[in-house]
């Protein structure tokens, strides 16, 4: 018997792993309004990711503005903190991940791999002993900065003073690379962005982000850097986030001309996904977990293979996970 699209698209979902590269999920729940477990039910929690056939969510400890620049490590610890409370709850459905054997390890058993991950390099106080303790408790990767300039760099927020890593920016992305953990260029300006090719000797992501070309925005990424991850060997997750797809009118098929937009640039191997939902409720067509399956039908409909399809639902990020990581 013939196997329909939609049948295909589904059996290529469940077959890949899927890994989405950034979430504000822990967010809500910071805020009392949600939790991982679904009870009370989020954006984004683990019933929701199992429904939607996400095996690997990257969960970002966000410093929020009140607490930059002084108190972004207190405030990073007590996202940790909150992050194991939740995952080690009795019947959560997701279980920490640290290494590319732990996520495929929790694929196998049914369970979510809740991979932690840093937004905003405030979290360490210029500190890389703190950085090194981070790794230890299990974080995967960091985003340097988010909008604002911190001691690392200048996030794109400051991208008119031209700024890009500080020799304390050097330094952090050096010695990530050194202990292993993945340098995360989103929110970087575009400067910046270049420092971190001239200065990782291991492949970077852009955990949310997606095409100047196609949506003029300043938190995406022109093509020039799009080729750069291809020669650096890293990954750049194509975002949900409405305003970084079409001025206008944000749906799937722009979303997938991005993705096509890559293709064209620099092949299948430095494409993925980074979904950034948690924050909030987005009301618009790509808004929670489950639409990841309708990213693997569009890719069918648009001619990808199933080999390529399943390097873009996740295979292109464990393969950086595990050449930084080690294991």
């Amino acid at each position: 018997m013939t196997e329909t699209l939609e049948e295909r698209a589904a059996r290529i979902h469940e077959q890949a792993i899927v890994v989405d590269a950034h979430s504000d999920a822990l967010m809500p729940v910071m805020a009392g309004q949600s939790s991982l477990s679904g009870n009370p039910p989020g954006p984004v929690d683990f019933p929701k990711l199992k429904q939607g056939g996400v095996d690997a969510q990257c969960i970002a400890i966000y410093i929020e503005g009140e607490y930059k620049p002084d108190h972004g490590l207190k405030r990073a610890m007590q996202y940790l903190d909150l992050f194991y409370r939740e995952v080690e709850a009795p019947g959560s459905g997701g279980v920490a991940c640290r290494t590319t054997k732990q996520i495929k390890e929790a694929s196998a058993t049914g369970k979510t791999a809740a991979v932690l991950t840093i937004e905003g390099g405030e979290a360490i106080d210029g500190d890389l002993g703190v950085l090194r303790v981070f790794k230890r408790l299990g974080v995967v990767a960091m985003g340097l900065t988010w909008n604002q300039r911190n001691a690392l760099a200048d996030g794109i927020g400051e991208a008119r003073a031209k700024g890009g890593l500080t020799t304390a920016g050097v330094d952090a992305v050096r010695e990530m690379n050194r202990i292993g953990m993945v340098v995360d260029v989103s929110h970087m300006t575009e400067q910046g962005f270049w420092d971190v090719i001239d200065t990782s000797t291991k492949p970077i992501i852009a955990s949310h982000a997606n095409c100047r070309a196609l949506c003029e925005h300043l938190r995406n990424l022109r093509d020039e850097q799009i080729k750069a991850f291809a020669r650096n060997g890293g990954v750049i997750g194509a975002t949900f986030v409405s305003q970084f797809i079409h001025a206008t009118q944000p749906d799937l098929d722009h979303y997938l001309d991005h993705i096509d937009h890559m293709m064209d640039l620099v092949g299948p191997d430095h494409i993925g996904i980074g979904a950034d939902l948690g924050s909030r409720y987005r009301d618009w067509d790509l808004k929670a977990p489950e639409d990841t399956r309708r990213v693997t039908l569009g890719l069918l409909k648009r001619g990808y293979s199933e080999a390529d399809s399943e390097k873009i639902l996740g295979g292109n990020f464990l393969r950086v996970f595990l050449e930084v990581l080690g294991e």
